[in-house]
């Protein structure tokens, strides 16, 4: 790992993400499989499945797509500089009503297409650190998207949205394979990286420790969902990580230690390798 000279910075908004809404075919299994594995519980109001820092929900498309991604910010200036920024690019943007989710919200999306939701009112924006008493505590963190154009989709998350880029992963001739952007103090909470195609490649919950990561690949095994990736740890984030998959084919992630990052921190550099996935083993190399 190397650094990179850009000027360390700060995100200039903290946003969190809150709510993932995917679409499947299968919107009962779904909800099924996330109510038994995942804790979460279903409403039949607004079919919105909530747990402690997580909520989520299952809309009728096919599968493997992402419907929206929500993020909470913390103070109604927030949202205006949100929206404000998002004129200033030209970018198409509208006020929505999310009732359940935001007392006030935007809708847009980026260059690929991906629908976001930016809002306040949510209990999401408390800080990372709010304990989670639960047995198996599972905070919903970030997702990840593939890219044809990744470059577009940093510069629309860094330059408008005010995102910071924590971490490259570069191949040999310096090309932009993975960036991982971060809203908080946290590595990051969201990421891309370069594929023949644009599509979803996972979302994450963040849990307590190590400890908490074996209970969650116990909790996995009592339910015979294999894991198909870790556990490991990645090297951009230095998080613990174990992979399985949902009955749709999503794949979940369940991270910690997550690196948390000072604000004199400059962005670094990972060379596209195998241990650059996971320093322990193998490297699941999707770019």
């Amino acid at each position: 790992m190397t650094h990179a000279c850009d000027t360390p910075l700060r995100p200039i908004l903290t946003a969190r993400l809150c709510e993932l809404a995917l679409y499947s075919p299968a919107t009962s299994e779904m909800e099924r499989f996330y109510h038994e594995t995942m804790g979460y519980a279903f409403t039949t109001g607004d079919g919105r499945g909530r747990g402690p820092h997580r909520s989520i929900r299952f809309l009728d498309g096919p599968k493997n797509t992402l419907a929206y991604a929500a993020y909470a910010l913390t103070s109604p200036e927030a949202l205006m500089g949100v929206r404000s920024r998002l004129s200033q690019a030209a970018v198409e943007h509208a006020t929505v009503s999310c009732p359940g989710l935001f007392t006030d919200a935007e809708e847009f999306r980026d260059p690929d297409g991906n629908r976001f939701i930016f809002g306040i009112g949510h209990s999401a924006a408390a800080p990372h650190g709010e304990p989670d008493r639960n047995e198996r505590p599972a905070r919903l963190q970030h997702f990840v998207t593939a890219s044809t154009d990744p470059e577009r989709v940093i510069a629309f998350f860094r330059d408008i949205l005010g995102f910071v880029v924590s971490d490259y992963v570069l191949d040999d001739e310096g090309g932009i394979r993975t960036a991982f952007l971060r809203s908080s103090e946290e590595h990051h909470s969201f990421a891309v990286f370069k594929a023949p195609e644009n599509r979803l490649d996972h979302h994450c919950y963040e849990t307590r420790d190590w400890n908490a990561m074996r209970d969650w690949a116990d909790h996995f095994a009592g339910f015979d969902i294999p894991l198909f990736w870790g556990p490991g740890r990645h090297g951009p984030g230095n998080n613990l990580f174990i992979f399985a998959h949902d009955p749709d084919g999503n794949s979940v992630e369940l991270s910690a230690e997550l690196e948390i990052i000072p604000d004199h921190r400059p962005t670094a550099t990972w060379a596209h390798e195998r241990k650059t996935l996971n320093s322990w083993g193998y490297g699941m190399m999707r770019s």
